[in-house]
């Protein structure tokens, strides 16, 4: 089911911060196996990272990575080409905390226990989770094809979410370079 803008802009404010809705060049298009997610960047809280990602991006850096860790309830990580985990860009980012809060479709960057070791990886949110609020960088709010997400291939909590044969993202773009 589509959203309309209003839907978009509200699921914009409910990221933190009452934002307008993200224009094209602040838009992400992925492509999954089962369908399409719409992603609303968020430069007013992380236009580093959010430059960051649309130039990984526009270099077709995400297409093909795993998801490579997936819990149930949590959230869905991607953005490793080494698919374990422990791999990036090879360009960390300072952090940029907000007061907006991790609720289910928002995405933020991971990183290790250092707050500025964000790269390359990300994970969208299946559920609230306040724990990480303030803590984490927030990319973006899934505002469209969150379904899409929920199919993703879980991965084994016994194993913190590490995913056999995991789900891939088919592609990704900047939504103005489809045009």
């Amino acid at each position: 089911m589509k959203k309309t803008v209003a839907a978009a802009a509200m699921a914009g404010m409910m990221a933190g911060g009452g934002a307008q809705a993200a224009g094209p060049e602040d838009t992400l298009v992925m492509e999954l196996r089962t369908g399409t997610v719409i992603i609303e960047m968020r430069p007013d809280l992380a236009p580093n990272h959010v430059a960051r990602v649309k130039e990984l991006t526009r270099e077709g850096f995400y297409d093909g990575l795993k998801f490579h860790r997936v819990i149930d309830g949590f959230m869905a990580q991607t953005g490793d080409p080494r698919g374990d985990g422990t791999g990036g860009s090879g360009q960390n980012i300072d952090a940029e905390f907000s007061n907006a809060s991790f609720e289910r479709g928002t995405v933020g960057m991971a990183r290790s226990q250092n707050p500025n070791s964000a790269d390359s990886q990300f994970f969208i949110m299946f559920d609230r989770a306040p724990h990480l609020d303030g803590q984490y960088t927030v990319l973006g709010q899934v505002i469209e094809g969150m379904e899409h997400v929920d199919r993703v291939k879980k991965g084994i909590a016994s194993m913190n979410g590490v995913v056999q044969n995991p789900d891939t993202i088919v592609s990704m773009k900047v939504q103005a370079d489809t045009q």
